[in-house]
């Protein structure tokens, strides 16, 4: 089985492609990346075929997918923020280029189409937790265009018979995110704040609530619904757990033995209050799937950062030791 992974650079496409070249089910994986947030780094020593082009580009991706008998679309324009600030540009790489994915898929027989993406498509529907029938109440432009990946996903299967699974991403965490620009994941900025001595940013109070789940658990799942071929509607992929922000600084400080500074900063706008997510489907989906808790998830990518800062840590004044 030969298996393309779209933004196989970012963070979750290189723990993805690790992951897929470990399973004796799969014999090839492939690799489509404009690396305008990936990094080479994420496929270090990887046996991957890279094409270093965007989704986009209707013949990159012609040659990405060629042979291809599934594809993981991971490729995106992520944060909430961004969509704000630039909506066009977080249309034309989240719906539009899941649009020439699934063309792509369509052109290669009906490829499997694994694709991600987001608990925001929730929005404003305040219900707790999260049950895929939910009516979606998008609040951003990002939301709005992975919405509308999915539902260009479930048209394709309808109208084309393409087998399709889209999976909405909670809160995804764990070694390999990589902090330090102004659209980082929360994990990875405290991390970094934490480590090197500042105080921990919080946009709001920080008694929103995240479902956090760890990158290992999830890209565990999509090899499954590779290798199995899994289809279906929209599915959670989290495991229903709901920890603060403020909770999750905690931690950090418990797992780090330093007490951390918070600087306390405006709600941002588009952000979802509280999010946690029904498993009932996932865990029928993937019974074998066992999730990694978030404090045994924190301490695997409190040592990657470490490592990832480097010689950082040893310079900067006041550093957590």
């Amino acid at each position: 089985m030969r298996v393309l992974v779209t933004g196989g650079a970012g963070f979750i496409g290189g723990n993805l492609c690790r992951r897929l070249l470990a399973d004796p089910a799969i014999d090839e994986v492939a690799v489509i990346d404009d690396l305008s947030n990936g990094h080479l780094q994420a496929l270090d020593g990887l046996e991957v075929t890279f094409e270093h082009a965007s989704i986009l580009d209707d013949r990159a991706m012609a040659r990405a997918a060629h042979g291809c008998s599934a594809i993981v679309h991971l490729a995106a324009l992520g944060s909430v923020p961004r969509s704000i600030a630039n909506p066009m540009s977080t249309h034309d790489a989240n719906a539009t280029g899941t649009l020439k994915v699934l063309e792509a898929a369509r052109a290669n027989g009906n490829a499997h189409v694994v694709l991600a993406s987001s608990s925001s498509v929730y929005g404003a529907n305040s219900a707790i937790p999260k049950t895929e029938d939910l009516q979606c109440l998008p609040v951003s432009p990002y939301a709005v265009s992975k919405l509308a990946s999915e539902q260009y996903a479930m048209a394709y299967a309808r109208c084309y018979d393409l087998p399709v699974l889209p999976l909405r991403f909670f809160n995804v965490f764990g070694p390999g995110q990589i902090p330090g620009h102004v659209y980082a994941a929360v994990v990875p900025v405290f991390l970094e704040a934490a480590l090197t001595g500042l105080p921990l940013p919080v946009n709001g109070d920080g008694e929103q609530s995240r479902d956090f789940t760890y990158v290992g658990t999830v890209v565990d799942t999509i090899a499954q619904a590779v290798v199995s071929r899994t289809t279906g509607s929209p599915m959670n992929l989290a495991f229903g757990t709901r920890t603060t922000l403020n909770e999750l600084i905690r931690m950090l400080g418990a797992a780090l033995g330093a007490e951390l500074g918070i600087e306390y900063r405006p709600p941002r706008p588009g952000d979802v209050r509280h999010s946690q997510a029904a498993n009932d489907k996932l865990r029928e989906a993937f019974p074998s799937v066992e999730p990694v808790s978030l404090s045994e998830g924190l301490e695997s990518t409190i040592a990657w950062m470490r490592q990832h800062l480097g010689n950082r840590l040893a310079t900067t004044a006041g550093s957590v030791s």
